[in-house]
């Protein structure tokens, strides 16, 4: 349907969208050979790690977002639906020590 620069790690839908997680590939050759290979070499590209999202509609790519640096994988994508201010916390700042999350009865998990 669309092309994507990195080994798929990862599917979640939402609406008429699609998002994939994309990683590089390991320094190790586990991942040496396969199609994308030959594929990223007619695009002109390097794998990358990131996200991108699909109009299932028609194939586009509408939003994408590049990840650099220390990470190149993703293992797994999750939508949130009805999400207003989603945020990743890291363990290394003071700020998750101060995160407070009240969510619904419902969604609590018994000891």
């Amino acid at each position: 349907m669309a092309f994507c620069p990195g080994y798929l790690r990862g599917l979640s839908f939402i609406g008429d969208f699609a998002v994939v997680g994309l990683s590089r590939p390991r320094g190790n050759c586990t991942f040496s050979g396969l199609a994308l290979d030959d594929n990223l070499a007619k695009a002109d590209s390097d794998a990358r790690c990131g996200l991108m999202v699909t109009d299932l509609k028609g194939g586009d790519i509408v939003h994408w977002l590049r990840i650099e640096g220390v990470v190149e994988e993703l293992y797994d994508v999750v939508t949130l639906p009805g999400a207003v201010r989603p945020m990743a916390l890291g363990f290394k700042t003071d700020e998750i020590r101060h995160f407070l999350n009240v969510g619904e009865l419902g969604n609590l998990v018994p000891n």
